[in-house]
C-alpha cells in the first residue's frame, strides 16, 4: 500500500497492473487445453509525479497504448490497481464523470477521433457539456478560450475537420482535452502523424499549456527525441513489461538495461558523424505476447544473458538514485 506522501506527490500510481485479452475461437492442434491470453500489459508499477511529464517509450506492440487505455479505464485492467489523485479507481463503483473531468486523453490520430460532421466548436464543447454541467454561454466561452490557448481562432471554430491541416486538427484534439480543465492528460503519439516542423510547434505548445494550466502529462511515444524534449521521467517498456524507469536525463544519458541501450543507440541522429551505426544489435524476434519466454522476456536476444535469466524474472531494482532496472546483470552494462 502506498503511503500518504507518495499519494500527495504522485497524481497517479499503478501497482502490478495487468491487461490480458482472452483468445477465443479458432483451432490450434498444438494447444493442450485451458484458456490462453494475449498479455498486452504485464505487471506494470509506475508513479507519475504531479505537474510533471512521464514518457512511456518502446517499439510498436510493446503495450504502450494498451497501458494508456487501461489507465483511463477505456480498457479496464485485468488485475492490479490504479490510484488516481488519491482514489483507487479499480475498486468499487467508479464516478466516471468525475474521473473524466480530471483525466483526459489525446488519441494518436485526430482524423479518427474527431467527428467529420461536427464543427470544431461542437467537438470541443461535447465533453464540456457532458462533464461540467455549465450553461451554453459558459461552455461557449470555455471552448473559445481553449481554442485560443492552442493557437486557433474563432473563425476556425466554425470549420469542420476536413477544412483544417493535420497540425490544426491535432491542436483541436488537444483543445478538446484541456477544455474540461483536467489535472492529467495522456497523449498517445501526439506528433507521429505530423511533419517535422509541425511536430516542433506541437511540442512547444504542450510545454506552454503545461505551464499555463498546471497539467501533468503522460506521453506515449516511440520517439526518443520527443521523450527527451518533453519528459521529466521515462519508462521503457518491452513485451508488456517495464524494463527501465527513472529520470529522463539519467536513463537517456546512461541507460542500464540492454534493450534501452540498443533502443537509444539506434535512435535517428541528424548528424551522420554522430550515428552509432552497428555498435549494438538486437538479434532475434520480438517475443510472443501469448507465450512469452520464461524468466526475463528479453533474455533470448540479450548479449549479457546467462542461465538465471531464463529461470527467474528480474525484479525492478534501483541501480542508481531514482533509476530502476529490471535486469540481473545491470552492473555489467554500466
Amino acid at each position: 500500500m502506498e503511503n500518504s506522501q507518495d499519494l500527495d506527490s504522485n497524481i497517479l500510481v499503478t501497482n502490478g497492473l495487468k491487461k490480458y485479452y482472452p483468445i477465443r475461437g479458432g483451432f490450434n492442434p498444438f494447444s493442450r487445453g485451458g484458456k490462453r491470453f494475449v498479455k498486452a500489459v504485464d505487471d506494470v508499477s509506475i508513479k507519475v509525479p504531479r505537474g510533471r511529464t512521464m514518457a512511456i517509450l518502446g517499439e510498436s506492440g510493446c503495450g504502450k497504448t494498451t497501458l494508456a487505455r487501461a489507465l483511463t479505464l477505456l480498457s479496464p485492467p485485468t488485475a492490479g490497481e490504479i490510484i488516481f489523485d488519491g482514489q483507487n479507481i479499480t475498486k468499487g463503483k467508479v464516478d466516471y464523470k468525475k474521473l473524466y473531468r480530471e483525466m483526459q486523453m489525446v488519441f494518436q490520430d485526430p482524423d479518427s477521433s474527431l467527428d467529420p460532421r461536427l464543427k470544431i466548436r461542437d467537438s470541443v464543447a461535447e465533453p464540456c457539456k457532458g462533464l461540467l454541467g455549465r450553461d451554453e454561454a459558459q461552455i461557449n466561452s470555455l471552448v473559445l478560450s481553449s481554442l485560443a490557448a492552442v493557437g486557433l481562432s474563432s473563425e476556425q471554430a466554425d470549420r469542420i475537420p476536413s477544412h483544417l491541416s493535420g497540425g490544426q486538427k491535432q491542436r483541436v484534439a488537444i483543445a478538446r482535452a484541456i477544455a474540461p480543465q483536467p489535472k492529467l492528460v495522456i497523449l498517445d503519439e501526439p506528433t507521429s502523424a505530423l511533419d517535422a516542423s509541425v511536430q516542433a510547434q506541437i511540442l512547444n505548445l504542450l510545454l506552454d499549456l503545461q505551464k499555463n494550466f498546471n497539467l501533468t502529462y503522460i506521453i506515449i511515444t516511440h520517439n526518443i527525441s520527443v521523450a527527451e524534449y518533453l519528459s521529466d521521467m521515462l519508462v521503457v517498456m518491452y513485451a508488456g513489461s517495464v524494463v527501465e524507469y527513472g529520470p529522463s536525463g539519467s536513463v537517456i544519458s546512461k541507460p542500464r538495461h540492454p534493450y534501452t541501450i540498443t533502443l537509444i543507440a539506434f535512435a535517428p541522429v541528424p548528424n551522420p558523424w554522430k550515428r552509432n551505426l552497428l555498435n549494438t544489435e538486437i538479434k532475434g524476434e520480438v517475443p510472443s505476447s501469448i507465450n512469452p519466454p520464461s524468466g526475463c522476456k528479453f533474455h533470448p536476444r540479450c548479449p549479457y544473458a546467462e542461465k538465471i535469466c531464463s529461470e527467474q524474472i528480474p525484479e525492478l531494482r534501483e541501480i542508481s538514485p531514482g533509476q530502476f532496472v529490471s535486469c540481473h546483470f545491470a552492473e555489467k552494462t554500466g
